[in-house]
């Protein structure tokens, strides 16, 4: 297989950086975006990547990475969009929006956008890490994205990761024509640094007791993404649908997932977050 060019965000630790690791032992450039400048280096180095830090609960980092990733290459042929978080305490950020939807969504929505050009012209594949969250807690309210009535930590979790999905069904009804395809995959429930800081009292029962074991790794997950990366559009998947961590469609998916007016109405008011034109 020919040398590919591939974007990780959240390669600093756990899934992001397991895939990172296995594609460039398998030869594959790799471009990474971390939140941890020291955390993105002992991923980087020993496997000879380009990296570049930034907070994603800050819309000008992210914008300041997407141009990074421009002067480095003319040419991108998948794009990990796996940078995100949950949140104990509820705030708004800078930029004026909900922590938790801002770095799991519109932060990636952005920093697509910004290299959307690229993309399409290399007819790259995009893959959005969701969660079971998604189906679980995801019900998206267009009308209080912020949660200003009410903050459940699971809930705004949910609901960023069902956003991850809508995303790429808007990518793909928007771009797929033009050769750009987007998939959403829940890559497992994995062992990682994720979800330790929280305070809701489920993640902790999680991932910080015995049940831990019982998690997947991130090689495991790893390896989700890169089944979508290696992927052929109608062949090894569908452009725009949600998958499992067993690869699979769900039975029970959440409806709101395959509502078109949702996801037109939801990249709409992302656009407006983050300053771009709603046409991009």
């Amino acid at each position: 297989m020919p040398q590919r060019t591939i974007v990780i965000t959240g390669a600093s630790d756990g899934i992001g950086a397991a895939a990172a690791r296995k594609l460039a032992e398998r030869g594959d450039r790799v471009l990474l975006i971390g939140r941890s400048a020291e955390k993105l280096a002992a991923v980087a180095d020993p496997i000879g990547a380009e990296s570049f830090a930034a907070d994603f609960e800050h819309l000008d980092e992210v914008r300041a990475a997407a141009a990074w990733v421009r002067e480095h290459a003319d040419r991108i042929d998948g794009l990990a969009n796996n940078a995100g978080g949950v949140f104990a305490e509820y705030k708004i950020t800078a930029d004026g929006n909900e922590r938790t939807m801002q770095v799991n969504h519109y932060a990636g929505f952005l920093f697509t956008n910004l290299l959307l050009d690229v993309l399409i012209a290399s007819r790259a594949t995009i893959v959005n890490t969701s969660s079971v969250g998604a189906h679980a807690f995801g019900h998206i309210d267009m009308g209080d994205l912020d949660s200003t009535r009410k903050y459940r930590v699971m809930t705004a979790y949910g609901d960023s990761k069902l956003a991850n999905i809508l995303f790429a069904k808007g990518l793909t009804s928007r771009y797929h024509g033009q050769g750009l395809n987007a998939v959403a995959i829940h890559p497992g429930n994995i062992s990682s640094n994720f979800g330790k800081e929280t305070g809701n009292a489920m993640m902790k029962l999680i991932y910080k007791t015995p049940l831990a074991r019982m998690l997947s790794t991130p090689e495991s997950g790893a390896d989700n993404l890169i089944w979508v990366l290696d992927g052929t559009s109608d062949v090894t998947w569908t452009s725009g649908q949600y998958y499992d961590e067993h690869r699979k469609p769900l039975r029970k998916p959440n409806p709101q997932q395959n509502d078109a007016a949702l996801a037109d109405a939801l990249w709409t008011e992302s656009a407006n977050r983050v300053g771009l034109p709603v046409s991009a």
